[in-house]
């Protein structure tokens, strides 16, 4: 590392809502100067005490050796500072299309040859309901826009039986309900196999290596039951390029050079004895994945975030083994009740044996008053607990002990995550995949 990469640098954070706190913690605490803006005013008191916040990002880009965006949107913006020659950690317009257009999302896949499900878009349930009687088939319900800005998520669903029969009992006895809330969705041919992603960070030319395999955990229940959270946790390793990355990942850069995207960028698939069929992108940081990642990345997070943005090619230093992150959520994290938003804001966060360090905490919607740490926000996402070890074993050993110094009331999280990985590591070695 030369002397230019490991000064203190100015770190500007841009959010819609507060969402990369704990990055721009990390990046504090190793002596950079931070800065974070967060658009939604329910917000407004997450990280006091915590982040310096300023009302208006862009007073603050000449100040900045760095500005971070750290979700999709801001790709016109982030485009624009690259063309003046400004560092930007961020999307791009073609990469924010990619993930928020999931039918443009699917046709890029396919134009790079990657094996894609088969697929239908639809603006209205009548022509869905008469699609599925003529194919009888097992299909995947996935809204593509939520009329009021919902939760995709919430209204999307996993058929269960060979000939769709309960998705079209699903579909036509809420048709009333849907065609108030969903405006366009998609029927995604139903595969089964191992849900595994596969990610990577871009420097605007090509990739840094090492690669990111992850598997995550999206249902609020032990066993992948109940809704679909943000996520529930995550089990990863770095890796050198393997067959998911080179069928899938890979095949992006190109486009990705041409449209300077720089940061991570993330492939979501199924995977099975016939292939590795993507299912959508993530151009932009994960959340719980970046706080997960940076208990793996050895590379400070500062001269990381830098260099990317230089676009220069180096090789990110990561620890050997596997990676647990479990996140730490209260009931508003699944309720949008006023009441149960007000009953746990400003619940002290408390530890049996107290750690100044922090080890394995990572920040959630939280500030810090009078030396201690509160929630604050509407989310109710409190906290991401991290672990790491040669085995996924210890990792899940080492967070869940964590956990147990942790007293927060009526806080929930789920105790299975990184259990897949018994099963399904097996499935994909076998496959040639790992």
């Amino acid at each position: 590392m030369n002397n230019n990469n490991s000064t203190p640098k100015k770190f500007l954070f841009v959010s819609w809502e507060s969402l990369s706190g704990d990055l721009a913690w990390q990046i504090q605490k190793e002596g950079h100067q931070v800065k974070v803006y967060i658009k939604e005013k329910d917000d407004i008191d997450v990280y006091d005490g915590i982040l310096e916040k300023v009302s208006s990002w862009e007073e603050q880009v000449d100040w900045a050796d760095v500005v971070i965006f750290d979700d999709v949107g801001f790709g016109a913006d982030a485009d624009k500072l690259r063309a003046k020659g400004k560092l930007v950690v961020g999307g791009s317009v073609y990469t924010d299309k990619l993930e928020e257009d999931r039918e443009f999302g699917q046709t890029e896949m396919k134009k790079t040859g990657m094996l894609v499900l088969p697929h239908w878009d639809f603006s209205d349930l009548d022509s869905a309901i008469k699609f599925i009687k003529e194919n009888p088939g097992r299909y995947v319900f996935k809204p593509n826009y939520v009329i009021g800005g919902g939760d995709l998520h919430g209204l999307l669903f996993v058929g269960e039986e060979e000939d769709g029969k309960d998705l079209l009992e699903i579909i036509d006895s809420n048709k009333k309900s849907l065609s108030n809330k969903v405006k366009s969705f998609q029927l995604q041919k139903h595969v089964a196999g191992v849900e595994v992603a596969v990610g990577a960070f871009f420097n605007g030319k090509d990739f840094i290596y090492p690669i990111n395999v992850n598997f995550e955990h999206k249902r609020l229940f032990p066993g992948e039951i109940g809704p679909f959270t943000g996520e529930m946790g995550t089990s990863m390793f770095w890796s050198r390029p393997n067959a998911i990355f080179r069928e899938t990942l890979e095949k992006m850069k190109a486009e990705l050079a041409k449209s300077g995207y720089v940061g991570y960028f993330d492939i979501n698939c199924i995977a099975n004895g016939r292939g590795i069929y993507p299912l959508e992108f993530t151009s932009r940081f994960g959340y719980p994945t970046i706080s997960i990642q940076m208990e793996g990345m050895l590379t400070p997070q500062g001269e990381f975030f830098y260099r990317l943005a230089k676009g220069e090619n180096f090789e990110l230093k990561t620890k050997v083994g596997f990676q647990v992150g479990v996140v730490i959520a209260l009931i508003p994290f699944v309720s949008a009740d006023k009441e149960d938003i007000s009953t746990y804001k400003d619940l002290s966060i408390l530890f049996r044996q107290p750690d100044p360090n922090l080890n394995g905490i990572h920040l959630g919607d939280v500030k810090m008053v009078e030396g201690r740490l509160k929630l604050a926000g509407k989310s109710g996402y409190a906290l991401v607990v991290t672990g790491c070890g040669q085995t996924v074993e210890e990792a899940r050993k080492q967070a869940y002990n964590h956990i147990k110094n942790i007293r927060l009331q009526n806080m929930f999280y789920r105790v299975d995550i990184g259990v897949r990985w018994y099963q399904e590591s097996d499935k994909l070695q076998t496959w040639g995949y790992l």
